[in-house]
């Protein structure tokens, strides 16, 4: 039976998430996150899109993307596609490497947004990896807050800031939700 037909439309906002099959890892080391946020870099020159929030973790990614002239199906099956092809190779594997197609849940208002984006933050906390969401360096959170010594290109920072007054106000929001956050993913 084929998946259902998606909602999509110009600038509707997705939280997307995939994890491997049977929830093994995805990611093995670094070189391949790298990779992995490669070919979103690349996909988002081909079919134009935002990425307001990401996090890689170990056995599953979580993105909250903004689409422009393309549904999210588009490029996400030309990233995960790519990267399967990539990680098959690379650990000389055969087989799926992702759990079914990706999920898309459709973010309908700011609210939505804003909560996606501190979730997508703090599952690094809530795995218990870290405390603090600005140490884990597979996040897009380091970019809010300007941690980082260079510039990215494959997130955009600015439509959720614009809800704040700063960076800080941004990060108290978030680290507001740490503190009373508790249990596992």
């Amino acid at each position: 039976m084929p998946n259902p037909k998606r909602i999509w439309y110009p600038r509707a906002c997705f939280h997307i998430t995939a994890r491997g099959n049977r929830k093994t890892d995805i990611f093995y080391e670094p070189s391949d996150r790298y990779r992995y946020l490669q070919f979103l870099t690349e996909a988002k020159q081909s079919y134009p899109f935002k990425i307001h929030a990401y996090c890689l973790m170990t056995n599953h990614i979580h993105l909250l993307v903004e689409t422009i002239n393309h549904p999210p199906g588009t490029f996400m099956k030309d990233v995960h596609s790519k990267y399967a092809m990539y990680f098959n190779k690379k650990y000389d594997y055969v087989g799926h490497l992702f759990q079914g197609p990706y999920k898309a849940d459709l973010q309908g208002d700011v609210n939505a947004l804003l909560q996606v984006s501190r979730y997508i933050h703090l599952n690094p906390c809530r795995a218990l990896i870290t405390s603090k969401p600005e140490t884990y360096k597979w996040s897009s959170y380091p970019h809010y807050l300007s941690l980082l010594p260079y510039p990215s290109s494959i997130v955009t920072t600015s439509t959720i800031l614009s809800y704040f007054k700063s960076p800080e106000e941004y990060a108290f929001f978030v680290n507001l939700a740490n503190k009373t956050t508790s249990g596992h993913p």
